[in-house]
Parts: C-alpha cells; sequence; structure tokens
C-alpha cells in the first residue's frame, strides 16, 4: 500500500495526482530531489539524508522497495535491511512489475535518458511500465523533459519529471520554448517575459539562459495540467507534437496501442473535441463511437436511410439546416448524418458523446484520409442496417464521394436529391418527393427508438430491447425519462451527454436480464456518496470512467458512475473508485 501518492483524475494516460507531503504536490511535477541522479544517491547515501521525508524519499516499510535496479539494490549491501530506504524505486521496464510487493510510491525509469529522439522505444518502455506498475504508483522520468517534450510526456503517462535536460541545454546556452529548441547566441529577441529573461539580450548569459529553460518547463507543465483538468490535453498534444518529428511518432504510436489507451480513456466528458488534425481520426473517442455504431446499433424504423451533411452547431437537432431537413423528412425516413471526424450519427445518438462535443474545421475540402475513414464506417453501418434504399441528400466533393464509394459494390438504391445546396428549396423539395410514399412513423417510435439506441450504444448489443421492454417515455427530447407499466421510473436520459442513468429499478433491470452487467463489487458497508477504492473487492474489466456501474456488497446495492476504470479501482488502494446516485442497504 502506497503512502504519498493518490490518482485524483485522469484524461486518457495522462492523470493527475497528489504527492502527500509536507506540503502537497500536485502532480504531474516536477521534482528534482527525487528524481536527479536517483541511482547514485541511494548508493552514496544508505542512511536517508535529514528531512527525506518532505522529498518522498521513505517508505513506511523496512528494505529495499520491490522493483529498485538489481544493480542498485546490490550496492546497499547487508546494511540494506536494517535501514529505510526511498519510496521511489528505480529499474527497467522489465523490474516494474516488482514494485507491487514493495509499496514504492513511485517507480523511477533507469532507462530514460536513452529514450529521448527515439519514439517506438519511448513508447515500449512507458506502456509496458505503466502496465505493469500498481495504478496508485507514479512513473517518474528523470533527465528528459523539455518545455517541447512535456506534454507529450504526461499524454504518454509519466507523473514525474525533472528539470535537469532543461537546465544543462541552458548551461550550454541552448534557449528553450515549447516550440523550438535554438542556440542563445543566433537569437535577435528574446520571446518570453519571464524574470530571466527580463533583461537586455546582451545581458543573458547561460547562467540565466538555464534558469529561463527551467521557468519555461515549469509554465509549460502547469499548462498541461489545466489541459487535463478539463479533459483536452489530447487537443493540446496534437499541435505541441508538430513541433518535433519524433514527439509526432509518439503520438501516432500511442494511437497504435489501443489496449493501452482505450482502457483509460472517459466515455463522456464535458469538454468539445478539437478536430482539426487527421490524427483526430485516431483518437480513442471517435474510434469507440464507429465502432459501437457499427457493432451494437438496431435500424428499428421502418424506410429508406435518409444521409444528410452534419452542422456546425451541435446536437445537429438545433441547426437551421437541419430544422429544413426535418420539415423536408417529416418522419418518413431514418435521419443519419455523416461528419468528419466521427462517422456517421444515427438520429437518436445525436446527444451521444462525442456526436455532440465536437468541433471540426469546415473547408469544403475532404482529406483522404477523412474520406478513407468516413467510408469505411458508412460501409460497415449499412452492412449492419442493411436499409435496401438510400436516399442521399448530400452536396458534392466530400460527401457525395463517400456515398458513392461506399455503395458502389452493395446492392442499394440510391438516390440524390441536392442539386446545388443541401438547404435550397430545390433540393429540399427533391427530398420531399422522394419520400412522398412513404408512411410516417410515430412521436411514440420515436422515443423509444431514441431510448433503446441510446441503451445498445452504451451497455451493450440488444440492451435495448432487454432493458426497456414494455415501457413509456415521459418529457420532450432531450430530456426522455424511461418508466415501466406500473409507472417506475426506470432511467433518464442525461442531455449533456446523450447517456442514460438508471434508477435503483433500472440497475435491477440489468442485474436480472441476460447481457453482461458492469459490476463493482464491495466489502460489508453502506456507501454515502461515494465508493472509495479500499473498500473495492473486484470490478467487471470493461467498466471505464464515466461508465454506469452496479454496486454490490454484502450490505448495500447501489448504482453510480465509475470514477476509475475497473482494472484500477480493483488494483488500487487510494482515491474514488465509483460516484454513487442511489444506494439500498440490506
Amino acid at each position: 500500500m502506497t503512502d504519498h501518492f493518490e490518482v485524483t483524475a485522469h484524461d486518457g494516460a495522462a492523470r493527475l495526482g497528489e504527492l502527500r507531503l509536507t506540503d502537497p504536490v500536485v502532480t504531474p511535477a516536477l521534482v528534482d530531489d527525487v528524481l536527479v541522479d536517483a541511482g547514485s544517491r541511494w548508493a552514496a547515501e544508505p542512511t536517508p539524508p535529514a528531512g527525506a521525508a518532505d522529498r518522498l524519499t521513505v517508505l513506511p516499510h523496512r528494505g529495499i522497495p520491490a522493483g529498485t535496479d538489481p544493480a542498485v539494490e546490490a550496492a546497499f549491501g547487508e546494511a540494506a535491511a536494517a535501514v529505510d530506504f526511498p519510496a521511489a524505486a528505480v529499474g527497467a521496464p522489465e523490474t516494474a512489475a516488482r514494485v507491487g510487493a514493495g509499496g514504492a510510491d513511485a517507480f523511477l525509469l533507469s532507462t530514460a535518458p536513452g529514450l529521448v529522439g527515439h519514439a517506438a522505444a519511448l513508447v515500449e518502455a512507458v506502456v509496458t511500465t505503466r502496465e505493469a506498475l500498481p495504478p496508485d504508483v507514479a512513473l517518474g522520468l528523470s533527465g528528459v523533459a523539455t518545455p517541447r517534450n512535456v506534454a507529450t510526456l504526461v499524454y504518454a503517462g509519466v507523473d514525474l519529471l525533472d528539470a535537469e535536460r532543461a537546465v544543462v541545454a541552458g548551461t550550454r546556452g541552448r534557449y528553450l520554448t515549447r516550440e523550438d529548441d535554438r542556440a542563445l547566441a543566433h537569437l535577435d529577441e528574446l520571446t518570453c517575459p519571464c524574470p530571466a529573461c527580463d533583461r537586455p539580450l546582451a545581458d543573458v548569459d547561460n547562467e540565466a539562459c538555464a534558469d529561463h529553460n527551467a521557468r519555461a518547463l515549469a509554465a509549460e507543465l502547469a499548462t498541461v495540467r489545466e489541459r487535463i483538468r478539463q479533459g483536452r490535453l489530447r487537443d493540446y498534444v496534437e499541435a505541441q507534437a508538430r513541433h518535433a518529428p519524433w514527439l509526432t511518432g509518439v503520438l501516432r504510436r500511442l494511437d497504435d496501442r489501443p489496449g493501452y489507451l482505450e482502457p483509460r480513456t472517459p466515455v463522456r466528458r464535458r469538454a468539445t473535441i478539437a478536430a482539426t488534425t487527421d490524427d483526430a481520426l485516431r483518437r480513442v473517442e471517435i474510434r469507440r463511437f464507429a465502432e459501437r455504431v457499427t457493432g451494437r446499433y438496431v435500424d428499428r424504423f421502418d424506410g429508406p436511410l435518409v444521409l444528410v451533411p452534419c452542422s456546425a452547431r451541435k446536437p445537429y437537432g438545433e441547426s437551421r439546416s437541419h430544422a429544413r431537413f426535418h420539415r423536408a423528412i417529416d418522419y418518413r425516413g431514418h435521419k443519419v448524418s455523416m461528419t468528419s471526424p466521427i462517422g456517421v450519427v444515427p438520429q437518436e445518438l445525436e446527444l451521444t458523446y462525442p456526436a455532440q462535443h465536437y468541433d471540426a474545421t469546415v473547408t469544403g475540402r475532404w482529406s483522404e484520409s477523412e474520406l478513407a475513414f468516413v467510408t469505411d464506417v458508412l460501409g460497415a453501418y449499412l452492412d449492419r442496417t442493411d436499409p435496401g434504399r438510400v436516399v442521399a441528400h448530400v452536396p458534392g466533393e466530400g460527401y457525395r464521394a463517400v456515398v458513392e464509394r461506399a455503395t458502389a459494390d452493395r446492392d442499394l438504391d440510391v438516390t440524390y436529391t441536392v442539386a446545388d445546396h443541401p438547404t435550397d428549396d430545390d433540393s429540399l423539395a427533391a427530398l420531399d418527393a422522394a419520400l412522398a410514399d412513404e408512411p410516417r412513423y410515430s412521436r411514440r417510435e420515436r422515443e423509444l427508438n431514441t431510448v433503446r439506441a441510446v441503451a445498445d450504444y452504451q451497455f451493450g448489443e440488444g440492451a435495448g430491447d432487454v432493458l426497456f421492454d414494455e415501457v413509456t417515455v415521459r418529457a420532450p427530447w432531450p430530456k426522455h425519462r424511461v418508466h415501466d407499466a406500473s409507472g417506475e421510473q426506470l432511467a433518464a436520459l442525461v442531455p449533456e451527454y446523450g447517456l442514460l442513468a438508471l434508477t435503483l429499478a433500472g440497475a435491477r433491470r440489468w442485474v436480472d436480464a441476460d447481457l453482461p452487467v458492469r459490476r463493482v463489487t464491495i466489502d460489508g458497508f453502506v456507501p454515502q456518496g461515494s465508493v472509495l477504492a479500499p473498500g473495492v473487492v473486484d470490478a467487471t474489466a470493461d467498466v471505464r470512467v464515466g461508465d454506469e456501474v452496479v454496486v454490490e456488497g454484502p450490505r448495500a446495492f447501489a448504482v453510480g458512475r465509475a470514477a476509475m476504470s475497473g482494472p484500477e479501482m480493483a488494483a488500487s488502494t487510494r482515491g474514488v473508485a465509483v460516484d454513487v446516485r442511489h444506494v439500498e442497504e440490506r
């Protein structure tokens, strides 16, 4: 059990935490006393120096921390068993798994300096180490951080860093910024207002340059922490990684490790995704949405599929263009929006994260990556739903190219209805005419289909029909409430995220149904407001941050929202595991 480090928030593999020292430190942080030359300091100081506890250097037990590199471990000799040692174990990735038994608060990667500039090696080392470490052990890298790379390092999963590399660069006359690394002698102007730079350029020597570099690194790390709080670190990293090709390589290699990023990525956020690069197509949230739509969604409407373009305003249904589409369609077809980077968005899922939580660059030109991605998603959607007839109310260039590619090898009747622009009178008249012989579906059908589609997306294929059999939907969109035949409420649609929040009655239906249940098993207590990780006995492996979960224990039955992934809450010794919404004592 760790004593000094607790994770408090997640943003993918990046996380906020707290080092509980005399003066608590919010991570990711610069912690030079712990990281700089850690291995040699341990060998030179087998007895902890005075004040070491304030620098996170003393374990609450005696002996060498598990995970310590064998060479460092040997340096302590036989006297090791008689003294207390630092809480930060040092070692290579393959030794990280040993930390769990030793109770270390941090693991310092001994191979870190050699990883700079090598995307594949860095990703392999960080991923291997983080997956081997207990979730509430901080990962530290010494001698690697600069203002330009620190955002990407934290995004990869690093918690603790030092300023050694930045300071040494300054003593050698290298002036570092978040975008650049230049020789001080070649600068014509200083671009930073920090105290080290608040002087004529001619007066800035290498010592001042080192001071500036350390300040620039600390400022950049503060920006990174704030981005994590906002749930927007990925947006920042997509821009920041462009300043060095190897950092772009790190980002893309991380995206090639979905088994690492996906379990650590929340299923919902308040933040808007800035979809401004092709790398946005590779984000976990984007791919998760596409996979669930093409793997779980059921088209419960009779009638043709009507494809329309997305809108700048979210949710689409509140935009002027989609209001016109709705009037022309008049519930005689099933509206599905096409968009990059999301793919396709059935009308029932227009609120569901991230369908109303992204902002894309609108130029009228689609990159080949966008065309390929949306074509693949639309093709998979057509295969799953088999609509028979498609009315494509889409403009030329990108949208029409996607439809043509996706339908080329599929036996579908496709009608195009846009002459010039999707919202001009002639195009809307053509859309109305294409649906003239189709029957309308009722408001009750629309409401039931919406909550069932969200349940399929959220809880798994077939969940909508099982959980919401013989129910009624009350309250107009987007605040649907689901009630059973007796009038008891089972769930409510949360407009901010487009996901369902269950009541206890809804949770009991979930548990009793023939469906996989995201379950958190707790010890013999009744939770009040939240379940802390030490009280968790076990948790379903597929629980993600933000998921709806059932909490069960000898004395309680509850439902709430996961604050950790399932594997993390089962292995953690600190932190909130579940925010409980409803609970009953057994």
